[in-house]
């Protein structure tokens, strides 16, 4: 049995932890926070990432608070027209073989982290922030920032978009400031008027900004995030905003989605901010994955997703892998997942630019081009994406 350490206890942590565990390994999971606890509103899950979850044995668990939706509604934010939708009930799932669902993120977290506690491969480590590491031909030592000094056969950088261990492997500075602010809210359901409380994820799309919607919480409450490219430079992440700036930053949104809008309180803000695909995420024993690996923006709403497929392929390809095996498997790994993912980066940052944020002729030119799609023709644009099992195909016959 390797020993193989995970820096970071995330989401994309704990899965990594629970699929090395149960393909055979020992797992120590540094995370650099005092307690293991997910903050965060909502997330939207893929049939992929039940694929993952199921793979992982935790999948029911997650359905146990998930709100599935029964469409993905575009709405013109202007007008309040809809645009299109993308119908998510029985040939969607009969298509994909999995529901589309909605859930908080501590409602993903928590199942990852009862199965963790639940593995006696797996230890939990708080209060372990990694912040070096050292390798050799026969292991690796990470070293946390209070002097401590871990050893095993490999360590997974699970550390998020700003990844003390890609720091070290790939040098390549801070994370693009993509420019855009996202502001988020989440409130009861009894808030809600119930004309309001819509089993769909509704986007409101206006120039230079969107609006998304959904229920959270196995129907307990509403996900409030709005977007504004508003040309931010400084990264920010969970800072408190004034209710009055957020409603002051939307002046031409339409009548109901402005409802929605005036009904979030205690609003925080993060600046968006992801990074270029990069080839390789190993380095001999050291390996990157989740947002430390490829972060993307949230409109693809595939952030998790990709963790999660990561972690599977990850535990799978390492399988009854010996210590003198694990830097191929390593290399395996990351020949497998880099071109799905690196695809999904550049798609979300494209959604953003050509679907969400549009004014003028461009916004009327996408809500013809939406409008005209069937419900086939939806269903194939994400096949690769929420169809594939394998979380292998990047959807581009392999070009990107």
């Amino acid at each position: 049995m390797t020993h193989i350490l995970i820096a970071g206890g995330g989401i994309g942590g704990l899965a990594t932890a629970v699929s090395l565990a149960r393909n055979g390994h020992r797992v120590t999971v540094l995370e650099r926070r005092d307690t293991f606890a997910e903050i965060g509103a909502g997330i939207q899950l893929g049939p992929n990432a039940f694929h993952a979850l199921d793979r992982l044995g935790v999948g029911e668990g997650v359905r146990e608070q998930a709100v599935f939706t029964d469409e993905l509604c575009f709405m013109d934010g202007t007008t309040g027209e809809k645009v299109a939708g993308m119908e998510l009930t029985r040939d969607y799932r009969d298509r994909f073989g999995n529901p589309y669902a909605v859930v908080h993120r501590g409602d993903l977290y928590q199942p990852l982290l009862t199965a963790c506690q639940g593995l006696d491969a797996v230890e939990l480590v708080p209060d372990a922030s990694v912040e070096r590491y050292e390798q050799s031909a026969t292991g690796v030592t990470a070293h946390t920032t209070d002097g401590r000094a871990f050893h095993g056969a490999a360590l997974i950088g699970a550390d998020g978009i700003r990844s003390t261990v890609r720091a070290q492997m790939l040098g390549d500075g801070e994370p693009r400031v993509s420019g855009h602010t996202i502001y988020r809210s989440v409130i009861p359901i009894e808030k809600v008027p119930e004309e309001l409380r819509w089993n769909t994820v509704t986007l409101w799309a206006g120039p230079k900004w969107h609006f998304v919607h959904y229920i959270i919480g196995g129907g307990r409450y509403l996900n409030l995030a709005v977007t504004r490219d508003n040309g931010a430079t400084v990264p920010v992440a969970g800072r408190e905003a004034e209710r009055s700036h957020v409603l002051g930053q939307f002046p031409g949104i339409g009548a109901t989605a402005r409802r929605l809008l005036e009904l979030g309180e205690g609003w925080r803000e993060w600046v968006l901010c992801d990074r270029d695909p990069v080839p390789g995420w190993t380095e001999g024993r050291v390996a990157l994955l989740g947002d430390a690996a490829h972060p993307m923006l949230q409109y693809a709403a595939q952030g998790a997703c990709q963790a999660l497929e990561d972690a599977v392929v990850l535990g799978e390809v390492t399988e009854t892998a010996r210590e003198d095996e694990l830097v191929q498997r390593l290399e395996k790994y990351n020949a497998l997942r880099r071109e799905r993912a690196g695809r999904t980066q550049l798609i979300a940052r494209r959604m953003g630019s050509e679907l969400y944020h549009p004014a003028g002729e461009r916004a009327k030119e996408r809500n013809a081009m939406l409008s005209a799609l069937s419900q086939r023709d939806m269903y194939e644009k994400v096949s690769w994406l929420h169809g594939d099992r394998a979380f292998t195909d990047s959807g581009t016959g392999g070009e990107r």
